[in-house]
C-alpha cells in the first residue's frame, strides 16, 4: 500500500509499504478514504524529531472502511463506515471508565512514561504506524472505532477523529461562564474549530488571535472579533486591547490553541532547532530531561486571563524544563487544565451538531483535499503557512 512516511526534519516521502494485517483478535484493518494533516503532525516535521525513526508512518485523523475485524471484535463488520479516535484505548479499564481513554491503562506506554497510544506518533506513544495511508491496522477496535452514516461526505465526520473533540474538550475545559468571554490564542483547525463551539454555546464574547490573514479572515466570518498580531509592536500592547473590550479584567477564560511552536520565542526557538541538530538518539535524552517550548502562547494567556479565570491548553507542550511564572499564576488565582482530548468522551455530545444544518460548518472546514501523493508539498504548505492552507485532507 501507500503510506506518507518520515524521512527526517522537514522530509516526509510517500512509499509503497507492506500492507497491514489482522494481529490480535481485538483488531480491525480499515480503508481510509479521508485522513487529515494535523498541526501536531507538524511537530514530528520539525521539533519532535528526536523520537522518529525514518519509515514512520504519519498520520491519525482517518474516516475509513472497515474491511476485517478480528475475532474478538463486536459491534463492527466488513462494510462499516468509522471515523478512528487518534487515541488507541480499550474502553474497558479504570480510565477509559472514567471518561479518560488518553489514560488507557491497557495501551499505556509504560517504557516511556507516556498515556495512551497513538496513531502514527512517534515511539513515546508506541511507535504506532500512522493513519496518511490506504490501510490502517486499528488495534482494541472493539471500541475505538465511532461507526457514522453513509451517505454525507466524509468532511461531514472526519473531524471526529480528532479535531472537534479537542476543541469541545478545549471549551469544556476552559469553562467559560454563562454570557463570558474567551480569548483564543492560534486559529488553526483546532482554535478555529474552538471560536465556533464557544460561540455556539453562547459565549457572549469570542476572540481569536493569529497572525495569517487568512485564519483571521475565517473567523471573523464566523462573528468572531479578531486581533492580528502583525498589528502591534508587542505582546503587552495586544493584552492591553483585549482587556479595554473586557471591562479592564482580562477574559474569563483563554485558550490557548498554539503550543511548543508559538511565534514570538527566539530563544526556545534556537533551543529546538540546536536540539534537532544532535544525532537523534542524544537529542532525545536531551529533551526527555531538559527540552524546552516556545512559551509565548502560554505566557500571553497567564498575563491575559483575568485573575480568578481559566486557561486551557490544547497545544501540544513537549518541553521537560520549560520555566512558568509560577508567582503569576499562584496570585492571580489562574485555574490550569490541559491534556489530549478524550475522544469516545464527547462523542455524544457532537455527533447531534452533525446534521445537514452544520451548525459548525464541517462542510466547508478543509482548505484542501488533496491525494495522498501529494503530501510533501501539504505538509510544506502547511508548515510555511501557504497556499491560504489551514485543514488539509488527504484522499488516498
Amino acid at each position: 500500500m501507500r503510506a506518507v512516511t518520515w524521512q527526517g526534519k522537514r522530509e516526509v516521502r510517500v512509499e509503497t509499504v507492506p500492507a497491514p494485517e489482522i494481529e490480535e483478535p481485538t483488531d480491525a484493518i480499515v480503508r481510509i478514504t479521508s485522513s487529515g494533516l494535523c498541526g501536531s503532525d507538524l511537530h514530528l516535521y520539525e521539533v519532535l524529531t528526536a523520537f522518529m525513526t525514518p519509515g514512520d508512518i504519519l498520520g491519525h485523523e482517518p474516516i475509513g472502511v472497515v474491511e476485517e475485524v478480528g475475532s474478538e471484535v463486536t459491534g463492527l463488520k466488513p462494510g462499516d463506515r468509522v471515523v478512528v479516535p487518534f487515541q488507541i484505548a480499550c474502553g474497558h479499564c479504570w480510565m477509559c471508565g472514567a471518561g479518560l481513554p488518553t489514560q488507557c491503562e491497557t495501551t499505556q506506554v509504560h517504557d516511556s512514561g507516556m498515556g495512551a497510544a497513538l496513531f502514527g506518533y512517534t515511539r513515546l506513544y508506541g511507535g504506532v504506524p500512522g493513519a496518511q495511508a490506504e490501510y490502517l491496522r486499528v488495534p482494541q477496535a472493539q471500541f475505538g472505532p465511532i461507526k457514522v452514516p453513509d451517505g454525507p461526505p466524509d468532511d461531514r465526520f472526519v473531524y471526529l477523529s480528532d479535531v472537534l473533540p479537542t476543541a469541545w474538550q478545549a471549551v469544556q475545559y476552559a469553562d467559560i461562564p454563562p454570557g463570558g468571554s474567551v480569548a483564543v490564542l492560534g486559529l488553526g483547525p483546532i482554535g478555529d474549530m474552538c471560536c465556533r463551539i464557544a460561540r455556539l454555546q453562547r459565549a457572549e464574547v469570542v476572540m481569536g488571535v493569529d497572525l495569517v490573514s487568512e485564519r483571521l479572515r475565517r473567523a471573523r466570518e464566523r462573528g468572531v472579533e479578531t486581533y492580528d498580531l502583525r498589528r502591534y509592536e508587542g505582546r503587552k500592547e495586544l493584552i492591553e486591547e483585549i482587556r479595554d473590550r473586557t471591562d479592564g479584567r482580562g477574559p474569563d477564560a483563554v485558550i490557548d490553541a498554539v503550543g511548543t511552536e508559538a511565534h514570538g520565542s527566539p530563544v526556545g526557538r534556537t533551543a529546538q532547532q540546536m536540539s534537532s541538530m544532535l544525532p537523534r538518539a542524544w537529542a532525545a535524552r536531551l529533551a526527555e530531561r531538559a527540552g524546552t517550548d516556545r512559551l509565548a502562547a502560554l505566557l500571553t494567556a497567564i498575563e491575559l486571563v483575568r485573575r480568578g479565570g481559566t486557561i486551557s491548553l490544547s497545544g501540544v507542550y513537549g518541553g521537560m524544563a520549560s520555566p512558568l511564572p509560577l508567582m503569576t499564576m499562584f496570585d492571580k488565582q489562574i485555574q490550569l487544565r490541559m491534556g489530549q482530548a478524550n475522544v469516545r468522551r464527547w462523542v455524544d455530545d457532537i455527533l447531534p451538531l452533525l446534521t445537514d444544518e452544520d451548525p459548525l460548518g464541517v462542510d466547508g472546514f478543509a482548505t484542501h483535499r488533496l491525494p495522498l501523493e501529494e503530501a510533501p508539498h501539504a505538509y510544506e504548505i502547511f508548515q510555511r503557512k501557504q497556499e491560504e492552507a489551514v485543514k488539509i485532507l488527504f484522499q488516498p
